[in-house]
Parts: C-alpha cells; structure tokens; sequence
C-alpha cells in the first residue's frame, strides 16, 4: 500500500512539473500554442511517458503504449486505403462495373483481392481455414524471392573469390581476412573431424570471427538505439525546453 501510494504521488508530481513548466513557457512566450507548441508539448508528454517505463510498467505508459499502437494502425489502414486499395481495387475493378468509366473492369485484380479477403477470414471460426491459403501464398513467395537472393549474398557471392593480391595491400588484407574468415568459420562448425592439433586450431580462429560479428552486429543496434535517444534528448531539451541552440 506505501509503495502504490509512493507511486502514485511520484507519477502526480512528474503530471504538475510537467503542466507548470509548460505554462511557464507559453506565458512568456517560448511555446506558441497555436502554431507548433502544441505538438512540441504533445511530442515531450508522450516522449517522458514512453520513458517513465524506465521507472516501471505504470498506466502513463500504457495510455501512450496504446494510443501509438492505435494511431500507428489507423494511419497504416489510410494509408492501404489511399496508396493500394483505393487506386488498385476500388477504381480499377469495383467502379468500373457499376459505371462506364471508359475502361473494362481489371478482373486480375480479382485474386489478390480475394487472397485479402481470405487473410480477415482468421476472425471467422467457420472460414478460418481459407486465411491458410493466403499465408502459404505470402510464405510461398517470401521464400522465392528470398532464398535466390539469400544464396547469391551469402553463398555464390563468396564463391567469386578474385584473388589474395590485389591493387593495394590493405586491399590485399582485407581479402586474406574474409577467406580466413570464412574458412575458419566453416571448419568451427564441421563436425565430422574431431577438433584437435590444425583443425582445432582454425576453429579457434573462427571462434574469433564469430565473436567479432557478434560483437559488432551487437553494437550495431546499440548504437541505432542510441541514436533514437540522443533525437529524442535533443528534442526535449532544444525543441520543448529551448535550452539547446
């Protein structure tokens, strides 16, 4: 009970904070409420309530966490509407057919549009079945494109080796390094040798590769994580509190 109390007092505190300095700002003139302080104090109040789950899972976050989940899903259906739907279906087989457009009715049209339909089905118990045939269309296809893609990347890409000498020796290097790379790596995960003296020795290196990729894969998203926090500091203190030019 003191630490749902405690909680609560916190989260009216940050509430008050939050509406003083904002009326502060617009009294003297720093925001302009009707040009683009509203949206500034908008985008700081679900900036901090998205991070007050930093804190702990608390209803701030579960207002703004569905309110994005909700208008992320009514702009994603305007936008199908207006981009797909609308110029792809409605006007190319729907209203030629109840209006003489000057064009016939695109009945090609007609499949992916029934493949669509079938997908809403998933909400129907007696006609749920007929969304597999959807999905094993969109896997079918995903894994077409995909696969020939996947192999000319990953595999045949690293078949067409040119050679370890070339223009200029970190050049040079860099190819020496991918084909110990790839062939340390290779060896690490062949198992049908017992990994001693030469061989144990290579996967060690490939040991090391991988580490390394993993590392730097890791790093990767931390860094672009931090990058969204750094926009978004940069946003609260310079755009909403005016204290970064």
């Amino acid at each position: 009970m003191i630490k749902r109390n405690r909680d609560l007092y916190i989260l009216l505190s940050i509430l008050i904070l939050f509406f003083i300095v904002n009326i502060i700002y617009l009294s003297f003139g720093w925001l302009d409420l009707w040009g683009n302080g509203a949206g500034i104090i908008t985008g700081a109040a679900f900036t901090l309530a998205m991070y007050s789950f930093l804190y702990k899972d608390n209803p701030v976050f579960k207002i703004a966490e569905n309110l994005f989940v909700g208008v992320a899903m009514g702009y994603w259906i305007i936008i199908t509407w207006f981009n797909i739907l609308k110029p792809d279906v409605f006007e190319t087989l729907i209203v030629p057919i109840f209006k003489d457009t000057g064009n016939p009715p695109q009945f090609g049209v007609l499949f992916p549009t029934l493949l669509g339909i079938f997908m809403l089905l998933r909400f129907s118990k007696k006609l749920a079945w007929l969304s597999r045939w959807s999905f094993a269309f969109i896997v079918g296809l995903g894994a077409g494109i995909t696969i020939p893609n996947f192999i000319h990347a990953f595999i045949l890409k690293q078949l067409t080796f040119d050679s370890l000498i070339s223009t200029s020796i970190p050049a040079s290097m860099n190819n020496f390094l991918i084909l110990l790379g790839i062939v340390s790596v290779l060896i690490y995960f062949f198992f049908s040798v017992e990994h001693k003296g030469v061989v144990g020795g290579v996967s060690v290196i490939g040991i090391w590769f991988l580490m390394i990729a993993f590392g730097a894969s890791f790093g990767y998203t931390v860094m672009a994580r931090m990058s969204l926090l750094i926009g978004r500091i940069q946003f609260l203190i310079g755009d909403w509190l005016g204290l970064l030019q």
